[in-house]
């Protein structure tokens, strides 16, 4: 009879941390009103983020959101078979814990500003 207890008081404790852990990440809408739109690069600074949600929004012909690695971020450029490419005008991704990086992949816009790169907790 107790080790049932013990059980069920494990599986209550971890669907509290995961709860937790749902509650407290949040949907951020990047670039706030403006949108995923040129130097944007500094929208981050001063927010501090989970993992979780970030909405990306922009006009889905004339920009993109690809998820890159470091190296793409700082070459400006998605590398094949590393990157995601979102292509809706209207993108929900999900921050991974630690660095998460994006740029836009239309031509010159990274080096414009379109990039930016999120440190989730």
């Amino acid at each position: 009879m107790a080790e049932g207890r013990s059980i069920a008081l494990m599986v209550l404790l971890c669907m509290l941390v995961l709860y937790s852990e749902m509650v407290y990440a949040e949907t951020y809408v990047v670039g706030d009103a403006a949108g995923w739109t040129f130097n944007s690069s500094q929208w981050p600074n001063g927010k501090s983020f989970k993992a979780g949600d970030v909405q990306f929004h922009y006009p889905p012909l004339r920009h993109d959101v690809v998820q890159v690695d470091e190296f793409g971020y700082n070459i400006c450029f998605p590398i094949l078979g590393r990157s995601t490419f979102h292509l809706s005008g209207n993108d929900r991704i999900v921050l991974s814990q630690g660095m998460n990086y994006f740029i836009c992949a239309v031509p010159f816009h990274c080096f414009q500003g379109m990039k930016m790169a999120i440190n989730a907790a």
